[in-house]
């Protein structure tokens, strides 16, 4: 489906980063996934290897630009320039606003929010060039919802999915599409940590009842990514098992 196409995926160590960048890869796509530490991005070309996927793991710190840069002029030396790129990592500091701090603000906005402009404007130069682009930004339930205690979080969020639209409006005669997928409760590391109680309370909000898979995440993005996706922009696509609906 992806066949040597150049997938560029930012926080692909675990969770729904490293469902998107696995499932990528197993549709043929060249993969570079990134990881905040040298562990991280030896372990993602680790798993690449394992299972045939080409590409590999690169270290990146999307809130520093001088980061991005240095990645970018990598990637593009020994790969070519990503013509698809799924802005996923994101951080989370979470309370109250009466109590957050400045840095829990800004660094929420500068890591969920101003990296996707970083790294979407950073590779399209190639995408425009190519006359083929596919920018997949993965929000959040919250961005559309609201949540207490994560004001910092949705504003990322939500801020994420104007960005979109307005970018997709830019860049749309070249062939380039941009849209969001927004995940409701997933079954990762965070979920993991709530009592059962609070798992039981949030499965009733839930229609289908159940926790959703990074998988879930990984298959609408990989349809986004693909050809059949190409008269799509400009739009957010809430996985979230009827949580919220649009």
């Amino acid at each position: 489906m992806l066949h040597d196409r150049i997938a560029l995926v930012t926080g692909a160590s675990r969770g729904i980063g490293r469902a998107i960048a696995d499932a990528l890869g197993r549709a043929g796509a060249v993969v570079i996934g990134t990881a905040t530490t040298q562990k991280g991005a030896d372990a993602i070309s680790e798993r690449f290897q394992a299972q045939a996927i080409k590409g590999r793991g690169r270290v990146l710190d999307v809130a520093d630009p001088t980061s991005v840069v240095a990645l970018m002029q990598a990637v593009e030396a020994e790969f070519g320039p990503p013509t698809i790129l799924v802005n996923n990592a994101a951080i989370t500091r979470d309370n109250l606003l009466m109590r957050m701090k400045d840095e829990e603000w800004s660094a929420i906005i500068d890591t969920n929010l101003s990296s996707v402009y970083r790294l979407s404007k950073a590779c399209l130069r190639g995408m425009l060039k190519a006359r083929f682009g596919r920018i997949i930004n993965i929000g959040s339930v919250v961005g559309s919802s609201g949540n207490a205690g994560q004001t910092n979080y949705a504003a990322a969020k939500a801020g994420l999915l104007g960005f979109t639209r307005s970018l997709a409006r830019e860049v749309g005669s070249r062939a380039v599409t941009v849209n969001a997928v927004a995940p409701g409760c997933i079954d990762t590391d965070m979920t993991r940590e709530l009592g059962e109680g609070q798992r039981k309370a949030l499965l009733t909000t839930i229609p289908l009842a159940r926790l959703g898979q990074p998988e879930d995440v990984a298959q609408a993005v990989l349809f986004l990514a693909s050809d059949g996706a190409g008269y799509i922009t400009g739009e957010t696509l809430h996985v979230n098992g009827g949580m919220y609906m649009d």
